[in-house]
């Protein structure tokens, strides 16, 4: 099939959307369909770049307590119709379709077979309480729904709902096999990591609470902060002001540091306070055999599962961060047994099985409204195939 992949963000930069695009495309073209994928820019219009096609210029914006984009270009109508009209798209995969405006604009025009994937998770969305109304008519051209948790789809159901496929992120499993890690931090000291953006909802202020006491209690260990962000300033004072000795600021790395870093660790975790619909480092913890020690929240539960990859703990609360890092540091042991288990688990998340799924799913909506006299004009790729059932003895 011809495909468009939607992101509503800028591409490629960084960010769980954008990495989650990227890897689908990948792996799509992999299992033989001509891909594209759709964003913005931030600088002037590029028609082209190979596979990527860019339309209007792209804006970031706080939400949702951190930073998306909005998309904006005074002649949308004509630029959209014309990339349409030109790569005449079997199946338009948008992701976060009611981010605006990139993907409203694209769903308003198609005519191929329209797939949605529902990346967020909130306790409630302003945007989406006071603005259901007015996307509804958008909501309906939608043919499939994916949500990568049940966090996503009970957030996204309140709003619109609606038969939403659960099909969670993927984690690229070769990026962490055979990797070498830093020989400067395997000094003897255990190295505690912290990957992701430096802002309220990811909670690394409370990971310095607790490293500050475990070094108290007389750990011998130190901190890898890897990231960036808007609060980098706050925990940089925080550190200044308290003297604290083994912070390493890292900032923001390369996919191959950064699969390094985790080699590294003796202990990833994660103190998130929420407002999380999965948790792709998560994952890549998994995939590099390091143990977890994270958030008990919605978006992370689907993950992990409690006491074999990861010890959970409330978010928002340092001194149980310092029990259950200390716990593992003090328990080489355990360490083992949750990086074998968190390596097990990740199998089940590779890019290729994750694909599959979505492929799958695509091929099950295509025959729904093939099925019901309902294939949209712009579909002209052949029906796919429907996947043979087991036989019952060798059914899983």
């Amino acid at each position: 099939m011809k495909i468009g992949l939607v992101t509503p963000y800028i591409y490629p930069l960084p960010g769980g959307v954008n990495a989650h695009v990227a890897k689908l495309y990948e792996n799509l073209i992999g299992r033989g369909h001509d891909v594209r994928i759709l964003s913005s820019t931030h600088g002037a219009q590029k028609s082209s770049e190979g596979d990527v096609i860019r339309l209007g210029y792209g804006f970031s914006v706080p939400t949702n307590g951190s930073v998306g984009t909005l998309t904006f270009s005074h002649r949308y109508r004509s630029l959209v119709q014309e990339v349409l009209d030109r790569e005449r798209f079997d199946l338009l995969h948008l992701h976060e379709p009611f981010v605006p405006f990139l993907s409203l604009q694209l769903l308003r025009f198609s005519t191929s077979v329209n797939i949605a994937t529902f990346h967020a998770y909130a306790g409630w969305s302003p945007s989406y309480e006071f603005g259901k109304r007015a996307l509804q008519g958008y909501a309906r051209r939608l043919d499939g729904r994916i949500a990568v948790s049940a966090a996503a789809r009970h957030f996204i159901d309140r709003y619109f709902p609606g038969d939403y496929k659960v099909i969670p992120n993927g984690v690229d499993l070769r990026q962490y096999q055979g990797v070498v890690p830093f020989a400067r931090w395997r000094d003897g000291t255990a190295n505690i990591l912290y990957v992701g953006r430096f802002e309220n909802r990811k909670g690394v202020l409370y990971l310095l609470k607790a490293y500050r006491v475990l070094r108290k209690q007389g750990f011998d260990c130190r901190l890898l902060l890897v990231g960036s962000g808007p609060q980098e300033r706050e925990a940089r004072r925080y550190v200044a002001t308290r003297r604290l000795q083994g912070v390493e600021f890292l900032g923001r790395v390369s996919d191959v540091d950064k699969a390094r870093y985790f080699a590294t660790a003796d202990v990833y975790v994660s103190p998130a306070t929420g407002q999380e619909s999965f948790g792709i480092v998560l994952l890549e913890a998994m995939a590099a055999g390091t143990p977890i020690v994270c958030s008990d929240i919605h978006g992370y539960k689907g993950v992990v599962r409690r006491g074999e990859q990861a010890l959970l703990v409330p978010p928002r609360d340092h001194l149980a961060l310092v029990e259950a890092i200390g716990r593992l540091l003090a328990d080489p042991e355990l360490r083992g047994r949750m990086a074998a288990s968190g390596r097990e688990r990740a199998v089940q998340f590779s890019w290729e099985n994750i694909t599959a799924k979505v492929d799958d799913y695509y091929g099950f909506v295509i025959r729904r409204l093939a099925a019901q006299g309902q294939l949209p004009s712009g579909f002209r790729a052949e029906i796919p195939v429907a996947p043979r059932a087991q036989p019952v003895g060798l059914a899983k």
